[in-house]
């Protein structure tokens, strides 16, 4: 690993062009998945400074003014000539598309920073950038804007509006990075103070020992003050964090960890008394969401592991057939960190991990590491304990197969639930199709009668579903309400998913706007999240949002969709009627269209998985057995038609 980083290690790979045309193809989108990416760019830049050794601190601020700025305390950016361009070596950074010194590994030997577009793109996309670099005992500062040619009215993005200049003397080190994101740009510029801390306090727990510091200058009182994040047990801790509102079966984390060709693996695990597996992996730093090759390798050697051991204590016997995989993952909540070279992150959202060569390293080390923890004898009890849970798993797993055959038999589940249930649509084009899983008969009537047959299905829910959070799989499948959806849907569930078999484009949750509503919409949530996790990470999922209001006036009718909207058309010195609806069964079926249902009009809102450690953590505290955390939690955030998790869209 190089120790002097200078312009000479810094590669360009192509000009900075029409990132402002097409802001999209750079950062997914100009709402606020797109803007915080902005913000996680910097970050992980110096997140890089730190997982390499070369730093030990992190500041991250959001200010008063709308900008956001990020320290580390690492070598600072290079401030020399550029060897062939001529320019400081902060300049390229900031003005060339994927320039930077993690194209080979002489300066980074693991790098989050590949996985993005680069600082170059957080120029482009501002109205301002300062820099300010400490080293060498010298402080210097360059500002870049968003300008407009004086001749031809074009704005020209991420231009230098100084030269690199020398302010003075310091003792301090590292890189300070401000940036204001264009208004012109995003659809708004402001930042989620909560969802950045969570991300913040995810990294410190990978950087194990790491200090990040996070302060927003936008809050009120006491939320003002900086929150620092620093986790001594890093990967063991968030297992700590994770398992909080579960009831473990040991109190001690296993934590695994080792090398194998160039690769760094760690893991921590612990069991609970639940029915569902959380895993969590990260490859430098970046949370990969959708698995991949190092998941496939962890999974294998767990299942290797414990089928080894419980075989020669005598658990298996020698006649007996080994456990699958998932009855020793039942009730396990881990987190995989790997750091490789060269990642290769595949999928919709970037979220997988496709380097083959990942599969057999971590197999290697969790399997090697695994196995000699079990044969501590100082581990003998929490093993045991661990087989003898797999082994009723196992039983209940049998019975849920059982279920899943009893599932696939069209003959027996279309007679009985499905018969006057679902009302499916004329059209065969799965991409074009739409499920409308609405609550109640009532509703669902109007729905029926108010849709557009040729793509819409329906499929009314009678009362609230099962909690699938307290249940196990054999009874989840047992429940008439699942069924019926797992049916409709055609993909199967948990190990048998397969989303190319998805019959519906848009899965549409339709619920009464009060108490009830929420919880059949969490219900429905939990269960796509534990048994249909890819369906929600495909952006298949969607909440209805019908109006709470509707206004008479004149003889004219407007909807508002929320308190806001009907304060902005409540007429004023004027005569009118207000409805609120209480439920979707007070809707007509033409009003239901024109409101809820009809593509041009209505609103809806993409369930999105931003962050799948919270989520799970958020889902046991609601769904879970817990009765403290959840009254909490709701005492603290509850706003039945808002979450983080949710990203409005016209669908």
């Amino acid at each position: 690993m190089a120790q002097q980083y200078t312009s000479e290690n810094i590669q360009v790979l192509e000009e900075l062009d029409a990132v402002r045309h097409r802001p999209g193809m750079y950062i997914g989108s100009t709402g606020s998945r797109g803007l915080h990416h902005l913000l996680w760019e910097i970050v992980d830049n110096a997140i890089d400074e730190a997982a390499n050794d070369f730093a030990d601190e992190v500041t991250v601020t959001l200010h008063q003014d709308g900008s956001a700025s990020v320290w580390d305390n690492g070598r600072g950016l290079p401030i020399d000539p550029h060897p062939t361009l001529k320019v400081p070596g902060l300049q390229v950074i900031f003005t060339k598309l994927h320039a930077g010194g993690k194209f080979d590994h002489q300066n980074y030997s693991y790098s989050g920073g590949l996985h993005g577009v680069g600082a170059s793109v957080v120029n482009a996309l501002s109205k301002w950038m300062a820099v300010d670099v400490y080293r060498d005992w010298s402080h210097y500062r360059m500002r870049f804007e968003t300008i407009t040619d004086k001749k031809t009215g074009k704005l020209l993005p991420g231009r230098p509006v100084s030269e690199l200049e020398r302010v003075g003397n310091t003792r301090k080190r590292g890189t300070l990075v401000r940036f204001l994101p264009d208004e012109a740009i995003f659809e708004d510029t402001e930042f989620n103070g909560e969802l950045v801390a969570r991300r913040l306090r995810e990294l410190a727990y990978l950087n194990k020992g790491l200090k990040i510091t996070f302060t927003d200058e936008r809050a009120k009182d006491e939320a003002r003050e900086p929150r620092i994040f620093q986790y001594t047990g890093g990967i063991v801790d968030y297992v700590q964090f994770l398992n909080t509102d579960k009831t473990p079966l040991h109190e001690s984390v296993i934590y695994l960890e080792g090398g194998k060709d160039q690769m760094l693996v760690s893991c921590a695990i612990q069991f609970s008394d639940a029915y569902s597996e959380s895993l969590f992996s990260y490859v430098n730093n970046i949370p990969t969401g959708e698995g991949g090759s190092h998941e496939v390798g962890f999974r294998t050697a767990i299942t290797k592991a414990f089928n080894d051991y419980a075989r020669r204590i005598g658990a298996i016997k020698e006649k007996d057939n080994n456990l699958a995989g998932e009855d020793y993952r039942e009730g396990m909540t881990a987190v995989l960190s790997v750091k490789l070279p060269n990642p290769q992150f595949e999928g919709q959202t970037k979220g997988r991990l496709g380097n083959t060569e990942a599969r057999p390293a971590v197999e290697a080390v969790i399997l090697q590491k695994l196995s000699e923890y079990l044969e501590d004898l100082r581990n003998a009890a929490l093993a045991q304990t661990i087989i003898e849970k797999s082994i009723k798993s196992a039983k209940v797993r049998e019975a849920a197969r059982k279920a899943r055959d009893v599932a696939r038999a069209k003959s027996e589940l279309e007679a009985a639930p499905l018969v006057g249930k679902l009302s499916s649509c004329t059209g065969r084009n799965a991409k074009e199709n739409e499920l409308f899983i609405v609550e109640g008969d009532s509703a669902g009537g109007s729905a029926k009668q108010g849709r557009d047959r040729r793509f819409q299905a329906i499929l009314p829910l009678r009362g609230k579903p099962l909690n699938v959070e307290k249940k196990r799989i054999d009874q989840v499948l047992a429940n008439l309400e699942f069924r019926s959806i797992i049916t409709a849907l055609g993909t199967g569930i948990d190990q048998d998913f397969d989303l190319s078999l998805l019959k519906y484009d848009k899965v549409i949750i339709l619920s009464d706007a009060d108490q009830d509503g929420a919880h059949i919409r969490a219900i429905l949530l939990t269960f796509f999240f534990r048994y249909m996790r890819e369906l929600i990470a495909s952006g298949h999922v969607y909440i209805g949002m019908p109006p709470l209001y509707l206004l008479k006036t004149g003889g004219k009718e407007t909807y508002a969709y929320n308190d806001k909207e009907l304060q902005k058309v409540l007429p004023k010195g004027k005569n009118y009627t207000l409805q609120r609806y209480k439920g979707l069964g007070e809707m007509n079926p033409e009003q239901l269209w024109d409101t809820t249902m009809d593509p041009q009009k209505r609103k809806l809102m993409q369930v999105t998985i931003e962050d799948g450690a919270e989520a799970d953590r958020i889902i046991t505290i609601l769904m879970g057995d817990k009765i403290d955390p959840r009254r909490e939690y709701i005492t603290t955030h509850a706003n039945f038609n808002k979450t983080d998790l949710f990203e409005e869209i016209q669908a």
